[in-house]
Parts: C-alpha cells; structure tokens; sequence
C-alpha cells in the first residue's frame, strides 16, 4: 500500500516558524506519512529536520539541478533544473497541502493545489500567505479543492488525521 504524502510550503528565509515547521514535520513522521518539501531551507528545512529526527522518510524536490542545494536532513534529492515550474510537481505529489507562512513562492504552490483540487491545511496562526488565503479563498471555483483554516497547531493535527484517514 502506498504511503501517504504530505506537503509542507513555506519560506525559505522563514527562521521565525522554525518551530512550528519542526513539530509538524516530526507529526508526519510519527505517523508513517511521507513529507515532501522545496528541499531547501527556513520553514523546509525545519519541517524536514522534524521528520528526520523522528526516523520519517523526507524528500526534497528542488528547483535546481544539483543535489547541492538540498537540506542535509533530505532522505531523497530531486533537482528538477527547472526553477519556479518545480512548485506544481511539489503539490502533484501531494495527498494533503500544509502552509506555514509564505511569500510569493508559497502563494504560487497555494495556487497549483486550488487548482488541482488538493485539500490545503492553511496555518492561519502563522501569518503571511497562509493567513491570507484563509481570509479570501483564491477564487470562487468548486474544483474538489478544499481550503481548511488551521488557528493552532492541533488544527492541523486533527485536520490531518480527517483527511488522510
């Protein structure tokens, strides 16, 4: 049976969620879920460094094309070479979409999950984009997409429990 494949997006110049990145990230490894990241650093770092320390599976797939640039607690490197465009195979791979923060970078992967229908646990609590698109959905489609508002850390553990069960 195929393991489940979460996606954790956030920043990666984001120190200030390291935190809350870390705890989810050693969640889905206590749960046997795989945790796909961009594979580099600030909120993907920490969400991998939490798996990592709590013996998960985590993959990074990176806009670039070496295996250089990935986080040192990445199981599995996949240099894409292809920039930006990585952020839809990110959110492809994914069976539940976590946001944690975020600029632009994240708001892009918020949009290619609305748009493939991905369910997305936003972490209100923790501002920027994820605030944001909890506030005003990113547009008014019924596409199989749905938007779960999280204001703590529990939310999310019970969020992901619902959809992943």
């Amino acid at each position: 049976m195929r393991k489940k494949q979460i996606v954790i997006i956030g920043s990666s110049d984001d120190t200030v969620h390291y935190d809350t990145a870390y705890v989810i990230g050693a969640f889905i490894a206590s749960n046997s879920w795989i945790l796909i990241t961009g594979g580099r650093t600030g909120v993907m770092e920490a969400a991998s460094k939490g798996a990592h320390d709590n013996g998960g599976i985590v993959v990074g797939i990176l806009p670039f094309d070496t295996f250089n640039d990935a986080n040192s607690y990445c199981d599995i490197v996949i240099p894409t070479g292809i920039g930006f465009a990585r952020n839809s195979i990110n959110v492809l791979s994914a069976d539940v979409v976590i946001s944690i923060g975020g600029k632009s970078g994240t708001l892009s992967e918020l949009s290619y999950a609305w748009q493939y229908g991905k369910p997305i646990i936003s972490c209100v609590f923790t501002g920027g984009w994820s605030q944001r698109i909890a506030e005003e959905p990113i547009d008014d489609r019924q596409n199989g997409s749905t938007l779960y508002a999280a204001y703590s850390l529990d939310d999310v553990f019970s969020f992901l429990y619902k959809l992943i069960q």
